[in-house]
C-alpha cells in the first residue's frame, strides 16, 4: 500500500484561487497541531519547499518568489512561512504515489508511427 501524503494548504485570500501548499507527515503534523511543539519542524514537514499555484489545487505548482512570500506572509524565510502555514492552513489528504502498473508490455516499443514508415523512418 502506498504511503499517505498530506498537504497543508493556505489561501491568503478566500475569494482568490491563489494558494500555497507544503507536504507534511500526517502523524507528526497531528501531534504538532495538538500542541506538541517539541517535535522539530523537520520531522513535521517532508521538506521546507513551499509550492504556489495561481489556479488552486488544479493549477501548476511552482515555487513562489521571495516577493510573493514577503507580500503574503511578511517574510520570505522558509522556516517562518512553513510555521505560519502549519498554524493557519487547512489539511488536505491524498493518496501517495505507489507503484504504477505498466500498460501492456507486449505491445512493443510504444512508438507512434505518424508517417506510415514503420520503424524504419523513426
Amino acid at each position: 500500500m502506498a504511503p499517505t501524503l498530506m498537504k497543508v494548504i493556505y489561501k491568503p485570500n478566500t475569494q482568490s484561487t491563489e494558494e500555497y501548499s507544503i507536504i507534511v507527515n500526517p502523524e507528526e503534523y497531528k501531534k504538532w497541531k495538538d500542541g506538541d511543539t517539541t517535535i522539530p519542524l523537520a520531522e513535521v514537514v517532508d521538506s521546507f519547499t513551499i509550492f504556489h499555484s495561481d489556479q488552486g489545487s488544479q493549477g501548476i505548482l511552482r515555487q513562489p518568489s521571495n516577493q510573493q512570500l514577503d507580500s503574503d506572509f511578511g517574510t520570505h524565510k522558509d522556516i517562518d512561512v512553513v510555521e505560519f502555514m502549519l498554524k493557519n492552513g487547512k489539511e488536505q489528504r491524498g493518496e501517495g504515489l505507489g507503484q504504477t502498473a505498466s500498460t501492456n508490455v507486449t505491445r512493443g516499443s510504444n512508438i507512434t508511427d505518424t508517417r506510415s514508415k514503420g520503424l524504419r523512418g523513426i
